[in-house]
This record gives C-alpha cells, structure tokens and sequence, in this order.
C-alpha cells in the first residue's frame, strides 16, 4: 500500500508513467501490424501452407520432421511460398535455382530481422555487414584465403586430425557406437585455434574448452531465437531467462578472444617476436587482420578484428564440424562409396603419414562424396535476405524492396525438379559430365554470389584432408537403434547425435 503522504504525488507520476507505456506499446503494435500488411501485400501472389493465428509457421518449424515438411511443400508449392515465424515476421521460402539466382546474384543484405540477432556475439563483420564497409572487409580479407595461404594448412588439419584419431582408436577398442559430433567439434575447434590464433601444439585448455561450450550454446539459443517470436523484441528477450544465458554466453565467447588478440598485440610491439612470427611456416588468421590495410593505410579497428575473428570462428567451426560429421554418416550409410574412397586415399597416401598440398587436387571420388553429402545434408540449411531493390522471378511473380527472403537449401538440394531421386546418394552427380548442364545456382552448400563464403576454399581443404584421414584408419558402419534426427541449428545438427561403429584398419602414423 502507498503511504498516504505520497499518493498526491505518486498517484499522478504513476499515471503519467503507465500513460506512456501504453503510448509506445500502442505505436510499437501499429508498427508491427503495417509491415505485417506491407510483408503480406508483397507476398499476395504466393501461397503456402496454412499458419497458425498468432504462431504462424513457428511450432511446425520446432518439429523434428520440420526439414522434409518444407521439401513437401516445395513439391505442393513450385518455386515458392509463404513462411511466417509469428504473425509479424514473414519470408518468401525459395528452393528452386532460377529464383535462387535472382536474388543471390545480387549483392542483396542479410535479413536484419535474422541476423541483427547475431550482433550481440559476432559484431559487425562480414557475414552481417552490408554496402561500403562490407566491400572494404571482403577486400581486406580476401588476402587471407589465396591458396599461398591455405598451402600450409595441410599440416596443421592432419595434425588436429591424427589427434582426434588417436582418441578414436581407444574408443573403437570398446566396440560399441558413440557420437562423433562432439569429438569433431573439438577437432574442428583446434584446428581453427591454430589457424587462427597460432595457437601451439598441446591442443586445446579448459579455457578453450569452455569456448567451446560458449559457442555450442549460443547456436542452439539462436536458433531457437529465430523461431519464437515472443524473443524478438531485445528489451523483453535481455528479460528472459533465455537472453541472460545468452549474454553469459557471449562474454565468455568476447573474452576469449579479447584475450588472444590482446596478447598478439603485445607480442607485436616486441620487433623480435615479429620476426618470428615472419619467419614461420604459415601466418594465421590474426596475423593477417592485424597487419591488413587499405588503399589509404588505414587498419582495421580492434572491434572490426574481434568481430571478424568471432565470425571466422563461428562460421569455420560449426560448418565444418557438421560437414564431416554427416559426410562419416553417409559414409556408414553407403559402405560400397566408403570402401571406394578408401582405396583412391590410400593411393594417393602410399607409405606417406599425412597429405601434402598437391595430394588434395587428386581426391576426384571423395570429393564427389563431399559433395553429394553436402547436397543430402547441406551444414547451413537455410539463410535470410532482405531485398534493397525489387526482384522479378522468371515466371512473371516479383516482390518489391524490403521484402525478406528465406533460401532454404536443405530444399533446393532435394527438388525433384533439379535431381532426379533426389534421396538417393550418388556421387556421379558431381562428375564433370554431369556437372556441366547443370544450373549453377542449383547446388549452394556456400551460398552463391557476390556474398559467397569467403572460407569455402579453407572449408574445402579441411574437409578433404580430415575425411580422408578417417577413412584411412578406420572402418565406419551404422548403428541402427540411434538413427540421427536431423535439427537445424542455424547448422544441420542431429537431435540425439551422430552414433557410429568404428573399426581400426590399424593404419595410424607410423604404422
């Protein structure tokens, strides 16, 4: 109860207050509803599945059928349709290559709607930017992935690589399946620790660990960001339970980094350890985006490293970490594909422990396989634009500027109407022959265009490498009572893991 004596004063300054919430949530709902009419009105000429009133599309899109739901609808709805998370956030979903290329060709920005959401953990760096800043970062970056670069790599991917393996090969001795995601991430992690931070030879500390863990999280909380709406406002998502984990999250992810980059900047100052760090096999990554300038001198900011560093770290991590990962499950899947890569690695690998640089360009058949898996199980399945000028499709529909699109690639890589059985894994897909008449905006585990993936070489290469290593020491069969249950995590997770059977062929360095 108020006490007596401030009523006069409390009762009308609590008015006053409450007047002015319900003014702003009044003009944040009439907001919410005219670009809801605005997005409605752009999309009238599609259809799509029916939505719940108040969710939309969001609880179907929590389902663990939720994938081949949208590859039906693709079927029910040529080209396109409307996707609705909530009923004020609504996207065009394509999946069919002529209206992949009319958009993706363009230097269009990532959806703002999506990928503001990121900003609190990876900042403004390549895969968020957009215009005049975005163009200076790519141009500053591209530096760091010519194949000069990349070239010492190779070792640093085997080294990480044959680490996993040996932790592998005391597991395969207790002949029952366990979940290869983990200990691939933690690969993934290393190795991206190395190229880099520089990181040395022991692998990874508790605090790396940690790190982790972080950005493990963070996914999962993103993901399930995106698809419920009552988190999008950022005033009541720092409210939740939800956001603060998230927060917590991201400043054990900032300080991570912080840390190294500090500690790099310190080193720098000392004129001999620059010398070093000159004269060694390969420049990391930090090294690159601490020395990198423009046409007019000028460096990057300590914030535009960090956030180029966080994106590297998280586009380079979690991608890779679901490539490989399903590729081993496809492996399992399809053993007469698995033996006969094995035979094309162990030619090319002879009496040799690991691959040089030019051993990669010989892996014709396993690279077919890579592929054809990143087809079944592409490691982002979907991603958002936000049109900046109108858009006409190739069957006379368009959507005006402003208008929001979702590339879901998970059902580009499956339409019927592009690959024949499309469930069916066959590698011959990516033969030069069968290749060539192939529309080019078709197959997009990269995405396409201007704004491609600036790390697909870096990804390419160690997926070549790691596979090939698995497949040169080990044996992988399925373990049917755990089948994987495909989530989209803003990458293609599995649900309940990726269980496989491993058998040592025996073949480890020095063997």
């Amino acid at each position: 109860m108020v006490p007596s004596f401030l009523s006069p004063i409390f009762s009308p300054l609590s008015l006053w207050v409450s007047g002015v919430i319900l003014v702003i949530g009044f003009l944040k709902l009439l907001r919410l509803l005219l670009r809801r009419q605005k997005l409605a009105r752009a999309m009238e000429s599609f259809s799509g599945p029916p939505t719940h009133w108040l969710f939309g599309h969001a609880l179907q899109a929590k389902q663990t059928d939720f994938l081949e739901r949208v590859v039906s609808w693709a079927h029910q709805f040529p080209y396109a349709h409307q996707l609705w998370f909530g009923q004020f956030l609504g996207f065009l979903n394509i999946y069919e290559p002529d209206y992949a290329k009319a958009v993706y060709s363009r230097g269009d920005p990532k959806a703002p709607d999506v990928y503001d959401f990121f900003l609190q953990w990876i900042g403004k760096g390549l895969l968020v930017l957009h215009g005049p800043k975005w163009f200076q970062h790519r141009k500053l970056l591209t530096p760091g992935f010519h194949y000069d670069v990349l070239k010492p790599y190779v070792a640093v991917f085997a080294e990480c690589t044959h680490a996993m393996l040996d932790k592998w090969e005391k597991k395969a001795l207790e002949d029952k399946s366990f979940d290869i995601f983990c200990d691939v991430g933690h690969m993934a992690l290393d190795t991206l620790m190395k190229c880099t931070f520089g990181k040395g030879e022991k692998g990874l500390c508790q605090r790396d660990n940690n790190y982790y863990l972080a950005v493990s999280d963070l996914t999962l909380l993103m993901q399930q960001r995106i698809e419920s709406f009552q988190y999008h406002n950022d005033f009541i998502y720092w409210l939740t339970p939800h956001g603060r984990r998230f927060l917590r999250a991201c400043k054990m992810a900032h300080d991570h980094t912080d840390q190294v980059i500090r500690k790099r900047k310190e080193v720098l100052k000392d004129e001999k350890e620059q010398e070093k760090i000159q004269k060694r096999k390969h420049l990391d990554f930090l090294d690159i985006l601490l020395e990198a300038r423009d046409e007019n001198g000028l460096r990057l900011s300590d914030t535009d490293i960090r956030a180029e560093v966080d994106t590297f770290m998280f586009e380079g991590h979690d991608t890779t970490t679901s490539g490989i990962s399903w590729f081993l499950y496809c492996m399992a899947l399809y053993p007469e594909h698995q033996q006969r890569c094995r035979e094309e690695v162990r030619e090319i690998l002879g009496d040799k422990d690991s691959f040089q640089w030019d051993d990669l360009g010989k892996m014709t058949y396993l690279t077919m396989c890579i592929k054809e898996s990143f087809r079944l199980y592409p490691p982002v399945p979907q991603v958002y634009r936000q049109l900046s000028k109108p858009v006409n499709f190739v069957d006379g529909r368009s959507l005006p500027a402003g208008s929001l699109i979702s590339l879901h690639i998970y059902a580009l890589h499956r339409n019927s109407a592009v690959w024949p059985d499309p469930e069916v894994f066959d590698p011959l897909r990516f033969s030069p022959e069968n290749m060539s008449g192939r529309h080019p905006f078709a197959f997009m585990p990269f995405s396409a265009g201007p704004r491609n993936c600036i790390g697909q070489q870096f990804a390419m290469n160690e997926m070549k490498v790691v596979t090939a290593l698995c497949l040169h020491r080990f044996e992988f069969s399925l373990d049917p009572s755990r089948v994987p249950i495909k989530m989209p995590q803003l990458i293609l997770r599995s649900k309940n893991g990726i269980h496989l059977h491993l058998k040592s062929l025996g073949r480890g360095p020095g063997k």
